[in-house]
């Protein structure tokens, strides 16, 4: 049992990331009472069958009434409007944080809603898979993955002590950083390889119908791999390009460059060129596996669907 204790934690949202929250919080007993928020009375429905809270409520507000931890894990456009509707309900000293992958945006939608008697701090587990919903979750989750926190100058040294042991209780790795370099951190690692993923599946989608289907059938060959981060949920990264705009416009334009070199050096046979950039992006793969973020199986030692 961790000596991380909460009397109540109010998860808004259940998809991947709450419904994992609410297991390894459970599991854990990382709290006392798990209330559960969500829009959705089929989402919520789910939630209950599967035990993953105490209590449910499709009113944000009603989940979050004499939380000492408030976890919002929605889509980062929703970020406002949800610490709107919990600014009221929020008790003094309350810990308010999120699970986004955009800090500047939610820093900016969230912080003037919310009452100067809490503590927030925006947060990023940087976990996550393809699928999404309250079945999608697991405990382990989290387990040696970063948590990166963003936290604002006027932050409370032992509110935000306590939110690390929070997750470092789940089995996360805790940095911290600025929001501005948070976003463009996230824009090469996470949201672009996103959005060229969504764009390769889109052109391949566009050629399957010409191609008499040779492009799902021949899939293994790498094109599959694009579709596990195109698989993602499209209302996330929706909000992700809204929100991230810039460092994201930034890293494109930075990519496209690179692209640009690349067709050259294969115009132009220029082998040497071609062999200096594949031996250096294999070594990049080492590292990671290396730093415990990745293992070196074929299936990149992913979950199947239904395990």
């Amino acid at each position: 049992m961790s000596d991380v204790k909460f009397d109540k934690i109010a998860l808004i949202g259940i998809g991947l990331i709450g419904s994992s929250l609410a297991r390894v919080i459970r599991e854990k007993k990382l709290a006392k009472h798990i209330a559960i928020a969500t829009r959705s009375e089929k989402t919520l429905a789910r939630a209950r069958e599967l035990n993953l809270g105490d209590s449910y409520a499709t009113d944000n507000a009603t989940a979050v009434k004499d939380a000492d931890l408030v976890i919002v894990s929605v889509p980062v456009g929703a970020s406002g409007a949800v610490a709107h509707d919990i600014a009221p309900a929020l008790k003094e000293g309350a810990i308010v944080t999120d699970a986004g992958s955009t800090k500047s945006s939610v820093i900016a939608q969230m912080a003037p809603e919310l009452p100067a008697y809490v503590h927030f701090i925006p947060g990023h587990p940087i976990a996550g898979t393809e699928y999404s919903g309250p079945d999608s979750g697991f405990s382990t989750l989290f387990v040696n993955r970063w948590c990166i926190l963003t936290p604002l100058p006027d932050t409370e040294k032992t509110a935000l002590k306590k939110l690390e042991s929070f997750w470092t209780a789940c089995g996360s790795k805790i940095d911290t950083m600025t929001p501005e370099h948070h976003d463009l951190v996230l824009a090469i690692v996470s949201h672009l390889p996103h959005i060229i993923a969504y764009n390769i599946v889109g052109t391949a989608s566009d050629l399957e119908k010409v191609t008499n289907s040779e492009v799902i059938a021949y899939s293994a060959s790498g094109f599959r791999d694009f579709t596990r981060l195109a698989a993602s949920d499209p209302t996330m990264w929706r909000d992700v390009c809204l929100h991230n705009r810039d460092a994201i416009l930034e890293m494109l334009g930075r990519f496209s460059e690179d692209l640009s070199a690349l067709q050259r050096a294969i115009r132009w046979g220029d082998g040497e060129a071609l062999f200096d950039l594949f031996t250096r992006t294999r070594a990049i793969r080492r590292d990671i596996i290396e730093a415990g973020q990745e293992v070196d199986a074929p299936d990149f030692g992913r979950r199947k669907a239904g395990n």
